[in-house]
């Protein structure tokens, strides 16, 4: 049990799903500053509500009184998601997959396609096929 444990852990997959999450939530900070600092001003500039945050819509409900939509709130969150993502993809994914490749071009490493193996159809033609060439069709008595 401790050793598929330690498989499982050891397993590229694993290692390189936990840096990604690390290296994201560091940079997500730093993100949403430079989203809430800067673009989020901008894009209130554009539409005239000086902050993403004010910007909300009312809607009247059925008892009478206002449901508030946090537009902006929204709007806002995929922008942040945006950028981290972007982020992440320019400055970790990309440069890593570029030096993967030219590690893999420098040891002349070229990816191989897996031979196709025989469907269980074409194996029980070739076993017919091999025993009608020795003879031996009819089954034993």
């Amino acid at each position: 049990m401790i050793k598929g444990f330690k498989d499982f852990i050891m397993r590229g997959n694993v290692i390189d799903l936990a840096v990604a999450v690390v290296i994201g939530a560091a940079f997500t900070a730093i993100v949403n500053t430079f989203v809430e600092g800067l673009i989020n001003p901008l894009i209130g500039v554009i539409f005239q509500v000086g902050d993403l945050s004010s910007w909300t819509l009312e809607v009247p409900t059925l008892s009478g009184g206002t449901s508030t939509f946090l537009v902006g709130s929204i709007v806002g969150a995929i922008i942040n998601f945006l950028a981290v993502a972007a982020i992440v993809y320019f400055v970790f994914v990309l440069p890593m997959n570029h030096f993967k490749e030219r590690q893999a071009a420098k040891a002349g490493v070229d990816e191989v396609p897996e031979a196709k193996l025989p469907t269980e159809q074409e194996l029980l033609i070739q076993i017919r096929d091999l025993l009608e060439k020795n003879g031996t069709t009819s089954p034993p008595r």
